[in-house]
């Protein structure tokens, strides 16, 4: 048996940090200190799928907040055909 075929033959855990960025973690080993079980568990590709289609946005959770802060507070002036202004939000 070859070394992938032993790692495909285990049961993962997936995990999550509080970036809620994911990983796979072999289970029956102690969970890292800053990541927390996401959930689901089985072999690999299953671990792999789940994290596909839970992991939609790749960015840091920090960054994804700033940027929606950012966005929310960031002022714009819509100016009209006439020329008057309106201000807004972005």
């Amino acid at each position: 048996m070859t070394v992938n075929e032993q790692e495909d033959a285990k049961t993962y855990l997936v995990v999550v940090n509080h970036e809620e960025q994911y990983s796979l973690w072999p289970l029956g080993k102690e969970i890292p200190i800053g990541w927390r079980e996401a959930g689901a568990s089985g072999s690999k590709d299953d671990c792999l799928a789940y994290i596909k289609d839970v992991w939609t946005d790749m960015r840091p959770l920090s960054l994804r907040q700033k940027m929606d802060t950012a966005r929310h507070e960031t002022n714009i002036v819509a100016y009209r055909d006439d020329g008057s202004c309106e201000p807004g939000h972005f």
